[in-house]
């Protein structure tokens, strides 16, 4: 059974729509990968999940249902108790997470006291455990230290040691590794996956990494203007992409014995505009007349599903670029 259940997400803006009919499950000790450009409705599909969405925002339709509970119109005081036990939450900028006036133990204490019930010296205990676990050195030094104290690679780590103190059953992984080198996003990397199967905790990774997705994910969804245009096995999705949003992304990769990559034509459309019409297609080389409606999120094989008119023929690269409008 998914611990994870989004059934028709939407969350409006006042009348503006920024996500449109979003569903997905996450199973225990599953990772799915979201990804998309910047402004396509990633991170608002988190925040969604955490009930952490500004004023005005709010969800106007679906829901999201953590271990068959459902959360849309939960109570703030009852979110409280959710988010951090439940459902924790790794943002992409460590230092902006941490308090700088407090100590990183008692940072990680603090949920500990609240969720786990702990007392003072315990949770501290706990924390130069966690702190341990995910590699921080000296934890018991660290501990005692403020993040200002603390090198980038060292705070997020800390930041995770947050977010899995409590165990939680769901976690929201919002670009984590964005602010880091290469070989501290590889390390932050496998430290999420070793918890994970430590811990068995379902991790929804936000990112526009595809390497990193495809490291660490089983499953995927690539999102376009506030969708899912496809979702499927990361493998599946990756070596038989089936929209040509997705197909587009891949290309735009550095690969080996590539001097030139290809740019995606055109911008972004804005969410108050949207007609009925494929959000995609004043960008797609593929669109014919039929994408004057937005197509379903059917099929393509099992449960590898594309919003797409042509799929078939993008799968089978026999997709031929065409100007009809």
């Amino acid at each position: 059974m998914p611990v994870l259940e989004v059934r028709d997400l939407e969350v409006s803006f006042g009348d503006v729509r920024i996500l449109r009919g979003v569903s997905f499950d996450l199973e225990p000790g599953q990772t799915l990968g979201v990804v998309g450009e910047s402004g396509c409705g990633k991170s608002m599909t988190g925040f969604a999940v955490m009930g952490m969405l500004q004023v005005p925002g709010r969800v106007s339709r679906g829901s999201i249902k953590l271990d068959g509970r459902e959360l849309v119109g939960l109570p703030e005081r009852e979110m409280q108790r959710v988010r951090g036990a439940q459902i924790g939450l790794v943002m992409q900028d460590p230092f902006t997470s941490l308090d700088p006036m407090m100590k990183i133990g008692h940072q990680i204490g603090e949920a500990l006291m609240l969720h786990q019930k702990m007392s003072k010296s315990q949770a501290w205990t706990k924390s130069i455990e966690m702190l341990e676990m995910v590699g921080v050195p000296a934890p018991e030094s660290s501990a005692k230290k403020y993040p200002h104290q603390m090198s980038g690679g060292q705070r997020q780590r800390v930041v995770i040691a947050m977010a899995f103190a409590c165990k939680p059953k769901v976690l929201v992984a919002d670009e984590p590794t964005t602010a880091l080198d290469v070989t501290l996003q590889a390390q932050i990397l496998r430290l999420l996956r070793q918890l994970q199967d430590q811990e068995g905790t379902a991790v929804m990774l936000i990112s526009h990494d595809i390497g990193a997705i495809a490291a660490v994910s089983e499953r995927m969804a690539v999102f376009y203007a506030g969708q899912i245009v496809e979702t499927g096995t990361t493998v599946e999705v990756l070596r038989h992409s089936a929209h040509p949003y997705t197909r587009a992304l891949l290309n735009a990769l550095p690969r080996p014995g590539i001097t030139r990559l290809e740019a995606i034509s055109g911008y972004p459309p804005d969410f108050a505009k949207l007609g009925p019409e494929c959000a995609f297609s004043a960008r797609c080389p593929f669109r014919v007349a039929a994408c004057d409606q937005m197509p379903p999120l059917d099929p393509v094989e099992g449960a590898h599903l594309a919003a797409c008119w042509r799929k078939s023929e993008v799968v089978t690269g026999t997709a031929l670029p065409t100007t009809v409008a």
